[in-house]
């Protein structure tokens, strides 16, 4: 197990403000448009805020209740009480800072040591808090923010008006998708075994892989929303049952209960709408292709839909920059991809005698305590 470092402290302290300046945008946004009248897009972002919040606090209350089976009920009766009222997050917050404080100023891992000693056991307490918020925090991007951001940005493309809050939410998206991927990488390689440390140009890489598909797919789905809204809400619909089927022939046991592991399986095919999420830790070449060749096509089709169904709307400036910057996004997302998957992704995800089904099937559940939940969650 890497170490957990100062660096990584200073992470964590960024995802914290970043979380926490995010709510205040949502709340501010929502206010704006309630203020001038639009009430439809004030209570559609408060929507995404209230379901991604309700979902995030249904796991981490869930997380708890396995991590502290067989302890002290009042603690959980308080910890229920506190996922009630939608804080949480602050309380995983709250653990992580203090195990990480410990791990990164306080603690020295004493190397070869067993994970049982007292250094590497407070690192490893650090790492599997921290990986429990960005889990979480995946969750939310794509539950909460990268709605909002499709949201918004047909605001600007239908509407035309634009304002400096608008512009902050479509910001503070961006910056939220950005620390959530790259705090979730970071996160992968410290609690699975074999992981290379995530180092400057493999995060930067990564990153721009996934901000420029999910740009470009949102410019899509904007696109063909100013077409025809409601063309647009069955091809996402149609895309979250595809999603959702492909969970449940993975046979995931990511959560103990049946009633979980189908909330996850939901929420999964929500991810898969926006960008490509592995559910099984394996290979896969062949579905990564083919899930981006589809959005390829989906993309290039609604472009000559536009050409051949509303010719009119070509000569109009808007149209041609989103138009450009869907294609260059789209482009350059997948170079960056290729050389992800070329040049830093590693290629292992376990031990040799303790892959297939070990990492997310019997032997993945009966050590999930031992080895951490990022075992049965591995998004590439």
């Amino acid at each position: 197990m890497m170490k957990f470092t100062k660096q990584n402290f200073i992470f964590l302290v960024g995802g914290i403000i970043i979380y926490v300046v995010d709510i205040g945008v949502d709340f501010w946004v929502a206010s704006k448009y309630f203020c001038q009248g639009q009430y439809c897009w004030g209570i559609l972002i408060l929507c995404f805020r209230g379901l991604s919040s309700l979902i995030i606090q249904v796991f981490s209350y869930e997380w708890f209740k396995n991590d502290w089976e067989g302890t002290d009920t009042g603690k959980l009766k308080w910890i229920f009480l506190v996922h009630l009222f939608q804080c949480g997050i602050f309380i995983r917050y709250w653990f992580a800072l203090k195990y990480g404080c410990q791990a990164a100023f306080k603690q020295k891992s004493s190397g070869d040591a067993s994970e049982r000693d007292p250094p590497n056991f407070i690192q490893k307490q650090a790492v599997d808090a921290v990986a429990d918020i960005n889990m979480l925090r995946v969750f939310k991007t794509f539950l909460e923010t990268t709605p909002q951001l499709f949201v918004q940005i047909y605001i600007l493309m239908e509407h035309g008006k634009n304002n400096f809050c608008q512009y902050a939410a479509i910001i503070t998206s961006f910056c939220s998708i950005s620390f959530s991927t790259v705090d979730y990488q970071i996160s992968l390689r410290k609690s699975l075994p074999d992981k290379d440390e995530f180092r400057v140009l493999p995060k930067l890489v990564y990153v721009f892989y996934k901000l420029l598909t999910i740009t470009s797919w949102i410019l899509s789905i904007s696109l063909i929303t100013l077409l025809n809204v409601r063309s647009s809400v069955i091809l996402l619909i149609f895309l979250w049952i595809c999603g959702f089927t492909w969970t449940l022939k993975q046979h995931t046991t990511f959560c103990k209960s049946k009633k979980m592991e189908y909330l996850y399986r939901t929420v999964v095919g929500i991810i898969l709408i926006f960008t490509f999420f592995n559910i099984k830790g394996r290979k896969t070449k062949v579905c990564i292709s083919i899930y981006y060749a589809t959005h390829t096509i989906i993309t290039l089709g609604i472009l000559f839909v536009y050409m051949f169904w509303k010719p009119s709307i070509i000569k109009e400036i808007h149209f041609t920059i989103v138009s450009i910057l869907t294609i260059l996004s789209l482009v350059l997302g997948i170079i960056f991809l290729l050389v992800y998957y070329r040049l830093f992704h590693p290629t292992a995800y376990c031990r040799p005698q303790a892959c297939s089904d070990e990492v997310d099937g019997q032997a993945g559940q009966k050590d999930r305590v031992e080895i951490g939940r990022f075992q049965n969650f591995i998004m590439q």
